[in-house]
């Protein structure tokens, strides 16, 4: 089984904007005529089979990690220490206007990998360096937690959708981190779901390559040999063991690959289920030394919001400890395809299959939602 986006129809013309380019729109799952309702035809998701992959949050790498890994007996030793490591952003949720409160139990985060305009780290330690409008997120997901913790749902937003962010009108929606940083895009994600966000947390690459290296590296696997001509590298097919420039350096290739972003996001997504896979192997659980090393730089590149405590964090990984990656559903917000606005390059979200998945989120049925219109978890080779 493969991942899936919940992508929407193919385009039609809209509202709000230009019609979308022409060419294949994202599709769903095939099987009966329900599904093919729902999603659109059969024939045009297997147009884009190559592209249904979600933007794959780097941050997320981050939490699930957490969750997994941090179980282990030195993780509880050295709680405080950890806990004294992890930025917290004051002042970061919306003070009005908001979502009314979640189903009893389950939890919703905003969860953001910038993209990082600066030299040094702009999450953890190095929290001073984002400034606004010099920054915008390469990443945007919505974690949801259901209340027995037994799955997690991440649903990724494309950079580019076109959405109202307050006060600025019809943007970008990565356009809201920038204009306004965490508050503003979680305002924005508010708006545009009806779902209220309980907390937020944040890496940029400069954090994550730190714990690639905690972990002694991790492998991925490359479909066919390709050369990235921006930076210079020639990437071998089969599987590679990457160092944490390299991992960077592969999740950072967009020029000569087959589906450009696309396939970049399958690269972000295959490296953060490699972190996660090393993280929680044996390897990492029953060597000390390695594993504090890894929490070490976890919790020294993460950022959350002011109201998480360390005994939040502890109860989270408490809580869900019986979670492995093969339980997590990655899907995306449905969209109806790419367009042109004032020359700009956007993505046009569909309200309508939108609705029914953030209602499902809201009401805390995305078992039967993902049951009934898809949701998958595996990654295989990578382009």
């Amino acid at each position: 089984m493969t991942p899936q986006d919940v992508p929407g129809t193919p385009a039609s013309p809209n509202p709000d904007g230009p019609r979308p380019q022409d060419g294949p729109a994202p599709g769903g799952p095939g099987g009966g005529e329900e599904n093919d309702a729902f999603w659109g035809s059969a024939e045009g998701a297997e147009k884009l089979r190559k592209r249904r992959w979600p933007r794959v949050l780097i941050a997320v790498g981050v939490f699930v990690a957490l969750i997994v890994a941090g179980l282990g007996g030195l993780v509880w030793q050295r709680q405080s220490s950890y806990n004294g490591n992890i930025d917290r952003i004051q002042d970061v949720m919306p003070d009005a206007d908001r979502p009314g409160p979640n189903v009893a139990g389950t939890e919703n985060w905003l969860l953001v990998g910038s993209d990082r305009r600066s030299e040094t780290q702009t999450t953890g330690e190095g929290n001073d360096a984002w400034k606004p409008g010099q920054q915008r997120t390469d990443t945007i997901m919505l974690m949801h937690m259901p209340a027995d913790r037994k799955k997690a749902y991440l649903i990724s937003f494309p950079r580019d959708s076109w959405v109202e962010v307050p006060g600025y009108g019809r943007q970008k929606i990565n356009a809201a981190f920038s204009y306004g940083g965490p508050k503003l895009l979680i305002q924005t994600i508010e708006g545009l779901t009806g779902v209220r966000i309980d907390h937020y947390g944040a890496i940029d690459f400069a954090g994550f390559e730190s714990m690639v290296d905690a972990l002694g590296g991790v492998t991925v696997n490359i479909k066919k040999s390709v050369y990235d001509p921006a930076r210079k590298v020639n990437w071998q097919a089969g599987k590679q063991e990457l160092n944490g420039e390299e991992a960077l350096l592969f999740v950072r290739q967009r020029y000569n690959l087959p589906n450009g972003d696309f396939d970049r996001m399958k690269r972000q997504q295959a490296l953060l289920r490699a972190l996660a896979k090393k993280a929680a192997d044996s390897g990492t659980l029953t060597n000390p030394l390695k594993l504090d090393r890894f929490m070490s730089a976890l919790t020294k590149s993460i950022s959350v919001d002011e109201g998480l405590s360390g005994g939040d964090l502890r109860s989270l990984a408490l809580s869900m400890r019986n979670v492995r990656v093969s339980d997590v559903t990655f899907l995306t917000t449905p969209h109806k395809g790419t367009g042109m606005v004032q020359k700009q390059s956007v993505v046009f979200l569909d309200p309508q299959k939108a609705k029914v998945l953030f209602e499902a989120v809201k009401s805390a049925e995305m078992a039967q939602y993902v049951e009934r219109y898809g949701g998958g978890n595996n990654l295989g080779a990578v382009s």
